[in-house]
């Protein structure tokens, strides 16, 4: 007798049980960064720009889909395939780009919790509670990357409770703000607001001013192409193969849905609350945000900031030492012994960038030159490695990329190339300044 049984008829979960890769990255784009932009974009141009976070949304959902297509062909990392297709030293520099750009990140992300330590430490203790909080959290993480093998599966839970932890304390303040909806739905519409300034960055007084940083720092919070890069090795590390390949472009879907979804009620509850009245950190956010949500809303939304400050914190540096680890040709997985000990270095490096920072009192800016320059580097040839790979129709077979995904692709690839120089010239200017004075 034959068992009708056999591998293609095992019963998979449906597509959104199995979420957990793109969530993951929406995490890390989704931090206290985007936060404060999104509410500040709303809080200086209103409803206005909401098409172009929707055009942004796309651009990021556009290479999340392809990173996780290729991942999901595949069956590796895009390192390995790297070092198959091209050789261990491009993905060996891939791998340390992006590693440097989470471990640059990862200081941002110290400062966050540092600025939540300042809001309620009395000013004779704020900076050892400042570091002291830091230090905490960092050796509360590496015991986490310790205590088992099973780092993806728990990151995976603990990421799922946080998104909605999120959603639903956004969701209740947009509620209570009662935004315009006509207008919101007007700023579906593409326009150019009538206070915004074109230009590029220029000196003026020894200060540089820069008439569109929020709409540069919008780019560059949700357009992600580092957590994209990386979402090939989180399909790995999902165990997803070419059987899973629509639940692999669901999941990206859902992710980015999710990242685009919260920036939009954080823009649209910023231009119905605080209009005119932007704020430049958390910390000032909440704060002008009470007096008009009133003691309820204030509480729901500080909720909704733990999880926004530690969900990058906890998977930035997992990212950084895990693409540094799979870059070099160690393994890439998140439980194994090279990436952990990476994440401690990214851990570490990023606790003693933020120390040292506010103990010698240095603007933030300055130390966040470098990680930028990262940036610059890395998100054009990444992008340009995955439109590369989702062409090669050796690799892709009938699955390579579609003409229409080629054209967001090149769109992506031109907005990541101009923003890159524009931060070029910015960080020539900032060096101008630096040497000046």
């Amino acid at each position: 007798m034959h068992s009708n049984s056999t591998p293609s008829s095992v019963v998979r979960p449906p597509w959104w049980k199995s979420l957990g890769p793109a969530l993951i990255t929406a995490c890390v784009v989704f931090g206290p960064g985007s936060l404060v932009i999104s509410a500040n974009v709303g809080a200086t141009y209103g409803f206005d720009l909401v098409w172009l976070l929707v055009i942004t949304g796309f651009l990021m959902g556009t290479y999340m889909t392809m990173s996780a297509r290729i991942g999901v062909v595949r069956g590796s990392s895009h390192f390995e395939t790297l070092r198959q297709e091209v050789g261990r030293p491009f993905a060996a520099v891939l791998g340390i780009l992006l590693c440097l750009t989470c471990g640059a990140f990862q200081f941002s992300n110290n400062l966050a919790i540092s600025l939540v330590a300042e809001a309620v430490a009395p000013e004779k203790y704020r900076l050892v509670l400042q570091i002291g909080s830091m230090a905490t959290l960092n050796l509360l993480l590496i015991l986490l990357l310790f205590r088992g093998g099973q780092v993806y599966q728990t990151l995976e839970r603990v990421v799922k409770v946080m998104v909605g932890v999120v959603l639903c304390s956004f969701v209740i303040n947009l509620f209570l703000a009662r935004p315009d909806v006509l207008g919101i739905l007007k700023g579906f519409v593409p326009g150019v607001p009538e206070n915004l300034s074109l230009g590029i960055p220029h000196i003026i007084n020894g200060v540089i001013k820069d008439p569109l940083v929020l709409i540069a720092s919008l780019f560059g919070t949700t357009f992600s192409l580092a957590g994209a890069f990386f979402q090939g090795n989180l399909v790995k590390e999902k165990g997803w193969t070419i059987q899973d390949y629509d639940r692999g472009i669901g999941d990206a879907v859902a992710g980015v849905g999710v990242l685009t979804l919260v920036s939009l009620i954080i823009m649209v509850t910023g231009g119905a609350v605080i209009f005119g009245r932007p704020a430049d950190n958390m910390v000032t956010l909440a704060g002008t945000l009470q007096p008009l949500l009133g003691t309820m809303a204030f509480t729901i939304f500080c909720i909704g900031l733990i999880p926004v400050a530690l969900n990058p914190f906890l998977i930035n540096s997992m990212i950084g030492g895990a693409a540094l680890s799979d870059g070099l040709g160690l393994s890439g997985k998140l439980g194994d012994f090279w990436p952990r000990m990476f994440t401690v270095v990214v851990l570490l490096a990023g606790f003693s960038m933020a120390s040292i920072g506010l103990w010698k009192e240095i603007p933030a800016v300055n130390l966040m030159i470098f990680g930028q320059a990262m940036t610059v580097i890395g998100n054009p040839l990444m992008a340009g490695t995955l439109l590369w790979l989702a062409n090669r129709k050796k690799l892709m077979g009938a699955r390579k990329n579609r003409i229409i995904t080629n054209i967001l692709g090149a769109l992506g690839l031109l907005v990541v190339i101009l923003l890159a120089v524009r931060m070029l010239w910015y960080l020539y200017l900032r060096i101008i300044l630096l040497m000046a004075g």
